[in-house]
């Protein structure tokens, strides 16, 4: 019996594979390169979220594992931002806003101009920074945050509520899904 099952899910995925591909997508946040994110957002604007990590964060991959995979977080993120994972430490230039960033080398490591800019030189990571439609930079917010911390920073700034409050006003009433 159990014989027959692994060779149905074989012949099951050879007919179908586009079905089983979108079970194990589903769940993950759509991540995008910078340079893809600022294309959809000229097309269809919509604010961009960057995770600024880098390869040897612990805290980045904690924070990948349980934050990023989490399903509130996940559709939230999904449905309202063009996210952008941007590796603080990458080689490749960035051409931003008329602007060539570059990696600069400092000893055995360096970083990337654009991690600087958007992190105002603070880098720490993971750090997230936010565009607005206009590709114009809204801040960044460093450090892990648990999904739990991270629903109200999202919609705090998804839905312009830092042009009308205080975030620890907005904290006083806000009742988020993640449990």
């Amino acid at each position: 019996m159990h014989k027959y099952l692994i060779i149905s899910l074989i012949v099951f995925s050879f007919f179908f594979p586009g079905l089983l591909r979108a079970q194990t997508t589903e769940g993950k946040i759509n991540w995008l390169t910078f340079e893809q994110a600022v294309e959809l957002a000229k097309k269809n604007p919509r604010k961009i979220l960057i995770d600024v990590y880098t390869d040897w964060c612990g805290w980045c991959k904690k924070m990948d594992a349980e934050t990023f995979s989490h399903p509130v977080i996940v559709r939230y993120v999904n449905e309202n931002f063009y996210a952008v994972k941007f590796n603080a430490e990458q080689h490749e230039d960035v051409v931003f806003q008329n602007h060539t960033f570059k990696f600069i080398s400092n000893g055995g490591r360096g970083y990337h101009e654009l991690a600087a800019a958007l992190l105002n030189n603070q880098l720490s990571y993971p750090s997230m920074a936010y565009l607005d439609e206009n590709l114009q930079l809204l801040g960044a917010i460093p450090g892990f945050r648990q999904a739990k911390d991270l629903e109200p920073i999202l919609k705090y700034i998804r839905e312009d509520l830092y042009k009308k409050m205080a975030y620890d006003k907005f904290l006083q009433t806000f009742q988020g899904q993640v449990r």
